[in-house]
């Protein structure tokens, strides 16, 4: 797999932003991890308000990103959908239930990542 450029991953995460809001994601956070881990570049973070929208959430996503190129090479958590995540590689999402998204924190865990503004 190519590393993307970085004006090709903002351009992808603005899909994923889209994507996520389009099925009324919540809290959508998208954090710069680049200087923190070598693990990916980018989290975006977001919940849904039952099981089912998260999954709708993630289909959502994985379309909007095959639309650009771009397929996930690993999914976990879909079935059970308290916690799903799309890695791909360079861009990690998370989508939680509300209660799972507050119990593990990841953005009080990654509190030093900048936030990018990606839509206004």
């Amino acid at each position: 797999m190519s590393k993307l450029t970085d004006r090709q991953l903002r351009t992808r995460l603005k899909r994923a932003l889209q994507a996520a809001e389009s099925k009324k994601a919540q809290e959508i956070v998208v954090l710069d991890v680049r200087q923190l881990t070598s693990l990916t570049d980018y989290f975006m973070i977001c919940h849904g308000a039952n099981n089912r929208q998260n999954q709708a959430i993630a289909e959502a996503i994985e379309r909007a990103l095959a639309g650009s190129g771009m397929s996930s090479p690993h999914l976990e958590g879909f079935r059970r959908a308290d916690w799903i995540v799309l890695d791909y590689f360079q861009i990690v999402v998370h989508i939680f239930s509300a209660k799972t998204r507050n119990f593990y924190g990841l953005e009080r865990l990654w509190r030093n990542a900048p936030k990018l503004a990606l839509l206004s």
